[in-house]
């Protein structure tokens, strides 16, 4: 016996589109509209111009991107500033503590 029926992804009918949250939609829609914003300012015929207009899109675009094992990218890059920037030195802290640091 020992088969289980486990969802794979419980949390995706609490997404919109089950892929994005409100945060990543509006940081997706702010990248978007600051992309059209300059196209429409800046008249430039040249390329690397036209790509640095480009980018707040596509950097936006690459955040909400989503990713196996992890949300989007913009979760895995934090996950991995935290990893590094933070404590890793854990201490026991469960019922037989005392709360004391050894």
């Amino acid at each position: 016996m020992g088969n289980y029926l486990i969802p794979a992804n419980t949390k995706k009918s609490q997404l919109i589109l089950g892929y994005f949250t409100k945060f990543d939609l509006i940081l997706f829609l702010i990248g978007v509209l600051l992309t059209l914003f300059l196209l429409f300012a800046i008249k430039t015929s040249n390329l690397f111009i036209t790509i640095l207009i480009l980018l707040p899109a596509l950097i936006s675009a690459f955040l909400v991107m989503p990713v196996p094992n992890y949300h989007n990218m913009f979760t895995l890059i934090n996950n991995i500033y935290t990893y590094y920037s933070k404590r890793r030195k854990y201490y026991w802290r469960g019922w037989c503590a005392n709360g004391e640091k050894r």
